[in-house]
């Protein structure tokens, strides 16, 4: 769908107003962890490679799912951000120095999962020259290297003060690749929520470069760009079409919207449990507009079911 097409949505500008999380938590969220074989083949892996995962870091709830699946989200980086997001569990401070051999444990780990499709992602790491794009790019380059037609997805910050130079790095690092086994790379950015609610919900960030990043990737030949949304922070229906709206104006072509669970008590509250039905009828707006993949379901997030 052409992004001339779009029909524009105007967004009212309103104060946000988080009230306590006071909701007793629906049968719908409830989840548990795995004891399928594969889930404890795959944490090994990740734990003899001293590799961080998000599914740790952020207490993702689909973890069990996920890594008795085999799959599993790897966090390059370390496992602190110099961002402190009001949603985000990961763990926020002064980083130590990264670690340059972790590109080779990760396509080592990678390798003994026997993955065919890996999705990697990162802290964000504002402090360094480069958003930490060099890390990005060899560990792309050493998964390729082991396995050609491996298939890759990235899920990467807003390179803060380095945008588009980070974008030349890592695509340089998969543009053969891509041409040569005809495979497409997903680039994924997370908008998260709407505008109104980025001043509490994702301090550091801006809605407008997010845009931008996730217009650039999708510039690029042979990438697929895909973003993600949580709801239940106190957006409006028509904020939410307008996000999505946004998202296609840029050609993003994947979607994840997902519920905002609180990983803890100093963090943002819960301000609504959406309805599973609401998520299928976004689900179907975002089919609507174009999107070509689409996952809208509360217990949804950006990498679930990523290699489907």
């Amino acid at each position: 769908m052409k992004s001339q097409r779009l029909q524009h949505i105007p967004v009212q500008v309103e104060p946000v107003n988080l009230p306590p999380n006071r909701q007793r938590m629906p049968e719908w969220i409830r989840t548990s962890l795995s004891s399928n074989l594969s889930y404890g083949d795959t944490s090994r892996a990740i734990s003899q490679q001293r590799l961080n995962t998000v599914c740790e870091a952020a207490r993702c709830p689909n973890r069990g799912e996920c890594w008795s699946r085999g799959t599993a989200t790897l966090m390059l980086l370390g496992d602190t951000c110099t961002r402190a997001c009001g949603f985000c569990h990961v763990k926020t401070g002064r980083p130590p120095e990264y670690d340059l051999d972790e590109p080779r444990r990760v396509a080592e780990a990678v390798a003994k999962m026997a993955l065919d499709y890996v999705v990697l992602t990162s802290v964000n790491r504002d402090e360094l020259v480069d958003g930490g794009a060099f890390i990005f790019a060899e560990t792309l380059r050493r998964l390729r290297d082991k396995q050609p037609d491996i298939g890759l997805e990235i899920l990467t910050p807003d390179f803060r003060e380095c945008q588009q130079n980070a974008l030349e790095v890592i695509y340089r690092s998969v543009q053969s690749g891509l041409a040569q086994h005809e495979t497409t790379l997903v680039w994924g950015h997370n908008i998260e929520t709407v505008p109104r609610i980025y001043s509490v919900a994702r301090k550091g960030a801006k809605y407008q470069r997010s845009l931008d990043l996730l217009k650039s990737a999708s510039q690029l030949e042979g990438v697929e760009s895909k973003s993600a949304i949580m709801l239940g922070l106190g957006e409006h229906e028509h904020e939410v079409l307008q996000t999505l709206a946004d998202l296609r104006s840029r050609q993003v072509s994947r979607i994840a919207i997902g519920q905002y669970l609180r990983p803890s008590r100093h963090h943002l509250p819960v301000v609504e449990y959406i309805h599973p039905d609401k998520f299928s009828w976004y689900g179907e707006q975002a089919s609507a507009m174009g999107f070509s993949w689409v996952k809208s379901a509360p217990m949804v997030r950006s990498s679930y079911h990523a290699e489907t």
